[in-house]
Formats: structure tokens, C-alpha cells, sequence
């Protein structure tokens, strides 16, 4: 039996826990293998609590917050992680990159896909990093691309929530249930020490999204993501269905 699979595709080497652990945890325990990709490090411009030390080197600030992904990805059972180091601030999508990033949707033919919001006037490696995976789910549905290889199908593409959502044109149309697997989205937002000041902001993020994950269902439901879907539903009923 094919076993189903996910992807996400991260600006930084720490978006992917903030904005989207809970969903690879979730995902995982029922049996999905989730594949990261980590674009750059976030070594220039997300890692200001490691440059303040002395003697810092920018191979020494991308060791420790490589260390710091792989951490949380165990946490959260990610079944690979792969960084594309292509650096931040300002991130430098390479032609090889690009081409990498298809053969890999080719590869794993994920059922989903999550990135990052298509706008974000605070980092625009965010914006960057979304057009990248949207672009490279297109060529990897084209027949004439590679021909003989078989083509990606459409799985669905959601973004996941920004660190300002209201200046990033983001609307939450998509809310998870994550309160079952907090516990291993907090476990991996730990490892992240380079930005321990984002702890408590991210529990307050999910419990927001839990409360109006609640209000929005019969469910009760403690901690929550959202996430704005990118192309319609196909579903063939319009009722509630049980929660998974």
C-alpha cells in the first residue's frame, strides 16, 4: 500500500515549527511521511540571539540552527528534512534549486502542500519561498516537462499563517484541530533556541486559533492552526464530516 505523504516548503529553517507544527505532527501520527524542505537557515536575519555571542561565524550560525530543525523535526516525526541553503535576507533561488524542488514533488507526490502567505512586508524571503513551491507544483503537472516521468496530480496548497497576518493580506479559511499533538509542537518550538522570545507568542497564536476553531464547529478544540486554502475544495458532501 502506498503510504501517503505531505510537504512543506520553508523560507527559514523555523517556520516550519511556528507556522506548521502541529499540522506535520498531526499528520504523522496518522501515518503520513511529511517531507520539509528548509530553503536557507535563516542565518542572516532570524538569528539575532546567536550573533550577539562572540566570535560568531555565519557556517557556525547555520550549524546551530541546522541542529535546531532537525531537533524539532524529530520531534514532530518528519519523515525527511532536507535544506536548500540558498541563505536569506536576501534568499537566492537558484535554477538548480528550482529543478530540485520539482523532481522532488514528482518524487514523493504529496497529498498537500504548505507554505507561506503570497505576501509579507516584513520578510520577503516569506513571499519568495511561496512562489517558489507554487511555481514548482505547476512545471511538475506539465506533461511536457521531463516527458516519460510521470506528471504531479493537484494536490492542494495551503499558507500557513504569517507572523502579522492583517499586513500580509492573509485570511484563515482552513482551521486544524491540533490539540491532540501540542504537546510535540511545543517539544519542537523548544528546540528552537535561537528564538526563545517566539515561545510564548506561538502558544498564544495556537490558542486562538483553538478558540475559533471551536466557535466555527461542534468541537471542542484547545489549540489550533489556520490556514488559507489556495484553490476550491472538491468534496462530495457539504456536511460536517467526523473529525480525524
Amino acid at each position: 500500500m502506498h503510504q501517503k505523504t505531505g510537504l512543506v516548503v520553508s523560507a527559514h529553517s523555523a517556520d516550519f515549527v511556528w507556522r506548521a507544527g502541529g499540522a506535520i505532527a498531526a499528520h504523522a501520527r496518522q501515518g503520513y511521511a511529511v517531507t520539509v524542505v528548509c530553503l536557507s537557515f535563516g542565518e542572516r536575519g532570524e538569528s539575532a540571539k546567536l550573533w550577539k555571542k562572540s566570535g560568531m561565524t555565519l557556517e557556525t550560525v547555520k550549524a546551530d540552527r541546522r541542529r535546531e530543525a532537525e531537533n524539532a523535526a524529530k520531534a514532530l516525526g518528519v519523515h525527511d528534512i532536507l535544506f536548500y541553503d540558498l541563505g536569506d535576507y536576501p534568499m537566492q533561488v537558484t535554477p538548480e534549486a528550482f529543478d530540485r524542488l520539482v523532481e522532488l514533488y514528482r518524487e514523493i507526490r504529496p497529498e498537500f502542500m504548505l507554505t507561506h502567505s503570497r505576501q509579507d512586508p516584513y520578510n520577503f524571503d516569506h513571499p519568495m519561498a511561496t512562489e517558489f513551491a507554487q511555481h514548482a507544483r505547476v512545471i511538475a503537472q506539465a506533461h511536457g516537462h521531463k516527458p516519460g516521468t510521470p506528471v504531479l496530480g493537484a494536490p492542494p496548497v495551503y499558507l500557513f499563517e504569517p507572523h502579522q497576518p492583517e499586513q500580509c493580506n492573509w485570511k484563515p479559511n482552513f482551521l486544524l484541530d491540533i490539540t491532540d499533538v501540542w504537546e510535540k509542537k511545543l517539544a519542537a518550538i523548544k528546540c528552537m533556541e535561537g528564538q526563545e522570545h517566539l515561545w510564548e507568542y506561538y502558544t498564544r497564536v495556537a490558542l486562538q486559533r483553538g478558540v475559533q476553531a471551536s466557535r466555527n464547529s461542534d468541537y471542542k478544540i484547545t489549540y489550533g492552526e489556520a490556514y488559507e486554502a489556495v484553490f476550491p475544495h472538491v468534496t462530495g458532501t457539504l456536511g460536517h464530516g467526523a473529525l480525524a
